[in-house]
């Protein structure tokens, strides 16, 4: 199973850790060109990472893996299923395509003038998301998440091992996030449309950070995609609800 973590973390975080040796999976985490120890690719674009992603598959012999997308991770994942380098898929608590149109009255003030800035002058966007560092981004998360997220991410143990993955990720400087961001916050370049392997798309019924419509519309733009809505749960699922993704994940027959 191939993991596409969340923004500015490095490949160490990982989820679930009790489960995945319950289940017997083998979790295998990339960090994305200029995170954490990957080499810088400055310009790279999603179809670069898929690409990636093969070349990797290929030199480490493993079979098509199932693929987990968390945060700002989900958009590479599902350029991933695009091109055909994953048996199937979970998105999970998945950084949505926020430029789309169907969400251009839906989205936060400051949030919407992001989006816009990201399409009109991408360049400009990449230097304001240049400025992030790891304790930036940690003060973001923290304190924009409602009190059933903060539970877990200020949960002593969790907190040093985001805490260590950020700083990871940030450790060749915020090219890397910068370029992420820019790439997840504009007009995704690949058709969902296309993806014709298992999907599910998981989303925590009081997170309100990822996906305007907790992934109603995206679930519905993946040809035969099954969404599940946790009402209690937040922006942390795949850690509050490692379990029950990973078991439906591995019963999807592959196409």
């Amino acid at each position: 199973m191939l993991l596409c973590p969340g923004a500015a973390t490095s490949r160490w975080l990982g989820f679930g850790a009790g489960v995945v040796d319950t289940l017997g999976v083998r979790l295998i985490s990339v960090d994305r060109p200029g995170l954490g120890a990957s080499t810088p690719a400055p310009g790279r674009t999603f179809a670069d990472f898929a690409e990636d992603v093969r070349q990797l598959l290929d030199l480490r012999g493993l079979a098509r893996p199932a693929v987990v997308g968390n945060s700002q991770g989900a958009p590479f994942a599902l350029a991933c299923a695009v091109a055909g380098a994953a048996a199937a898929l979970a998105v999970v608590s998945g950084a949505d395509e926020v430029a789309a149109p169907e969400f251009a009255g839906a989205l936060p003030t400051e949030l919407r003038g992001l989006v816009d800035t990201t399409a009109a002058d991408p360049v400009g966007a990449e230097r304001i998301f240049a400025r992030f560092d790891a304790e930036a981004m940690w003060d973001m998360v923290t304190r924009g998440s409602p009190e059933v997220d903060r539970a877990v991410y200020l949960d002593p143990g969790f907190a040093a091992a985001y805490r260590r993955a950020l700083r990871e990720g940030f450790a060749q400087g915020a090219a890397g996030y910068a370029r992420d961001t820019v790439l997840a916050m504009g007009r995704w370049p690949f058709d969902l449309a296309a993806i014709t392997v298992p999907v599910d798309v998981w989303y925590g019924g009081q997170d309100a950070s990822h996906s305007p419509d907790n992934g109603a519309t995206l679930a519905a733009r993946i040809p035969g995609a099954v969404r599940h809505l946790v009402p209690e749960a937040g922006g942390a699922l795949l850690w509050t609800h490692a379990e029950p993704i990973l078991r439906t994940l591995i019963g999807r027959p592959p196409s």
